[in-house]
């Protein structure tokens, strides 16, 4: 059982880095701060925390941060703390640190080694901080605003010179294995056909046909946004073109999704969400994530959240083929 009187909190970010989480540390060490805790900061995630990159961190160090993208902290991914040995190392250097409250943001993979710790006596709560929007127990995810505005932008640049040349152009989106990107970037980008990892059996003969009667029907461009789950761009393209004879290209965005000053929302959110898991803490809470649902900040079990399956909204992606026609 998890201790219930909390001194020191730490925090770590985790995983794929993502907008937002500037401001989820910000809050908090400020709102640890103004409840009389001691807050330290773990760099590069786990694998930090197992190296013992544990620094202090007062209000004035989180200063000037909220509107900057990745993370201060740094992250990293780390095989080690998926082994019993990592796991109990981690604990005892908390232990070691006196950290007896962990706030973790990142993902399902980050949440699964503050599942492990808290069953070693360490209270953990996590936070969503992906950009995929993968998270089942949860309808927003740090990060994802930004990232899917930035996705946006770029696609809409891409349009513009993809109409000039009467190109058809595949757009590949990060998310290997959640297309809420795609999704999201094909409804709001007006795109002729969105590709999925939730949809394996696209057909690539139907595109081709359908770019062939877009043709005749005089349209001047054809964009497909592509998931980095599904990839394949750079061949789909050139298959597509000897299929149709349309000039058609790819352009893989990549890691820019991940950076840039994070949006309002995010900012918001991942503020609300950082001073909620401090509270969390204080009450003695552990093993939780702390997700939003129907307008509401709301903690979830970490085992159950764990557990939840996420798909794409079935009529959601039936809007977005019914908008493309």
């Amino acid at each position: 059982m998890a201790d219930k009187v909390i001194r020191t909190i730490g925090v770590l970010t985790s995983g794929g880095d993502a907008p937002g989480m500037n401001a989820a540390i910000r809050a908090v060490v400020r709102t640890g701060l103004g409840k009389d805790l001691k807050v330290r900061g773990i760099r590069r995630g786990y694998q930090g925390l197992l190296n013992e990159e544990i620094i202090d961190l007062s209000a004035r160090d989180v200063s000037d941060t909220i509107q900057r993208g990745g993370t201060i902290l740094q992250t990293a991914r780390c095989e080690e703390m998926r082994t019993e040995e990592g796991q109990q190392k981690a604990a005892a250097i908390c232990k070691k640190y006196g950290i007896d409250g962990l706030v973790v943001i990142g993902g399902d993979g980050s949440f699964a080694g503050a599942q492990k710790l808290s069953r070693l006596g360490i209270n953990t709560i996590g936070l969503p901080g992906t950009i995929d929007l993968d998270i089942a127990c949860t309808e927003y995810t740090i990060g994802f605003d930004t990232a899917v505005n930035t996705a946006m932008e770029a696609i809409d640049k891409v349009r513009d010179t993809s109409t000039s040349h009467e190109r058809c152009s595949i757009i590949e989106v990060m998310g290997r294995d959640a297309g809420y990107l795609a999704l999201w970037c094909g409804i709001a980008n007006g795109a002729e056909r969105i590709l999925m990892p939730e949809e394996h059996d696209y057909n690539e003969e139907a595109i081709v046909e359908d770019i062939q009667e877009c043709r005749k029907r005089g349209k001047k461009n054809y964009i497909i946004i592509n998931a980095e789950g599904i990839g394949d761009s750079m061949n789909m393209a050139k298959r597509i073109e000897e299929a149709t004879g349309m000039e058609t290209r790819a352009t893989v965005l990549g890691h820019m999704q991940r950076g840039g000053s994070p949006t309002c929302k995010d900012r918001v959110y991942a503020s609300i969400m950082g001073a909620m898991a401090v509270d969390l803490l204080i009450q003695g809470k552990s093993n939780r994530v702390v997700g939003y649902r129907h307008g509401e900040y709301l903690d979830f079990d970490i085992d159950e959240a764990l557990g939840m399956k996420k798909g794409i909204p079935t009529y959601q992606y039936e809007i977005a083929r019914e908008l493309a026609l």
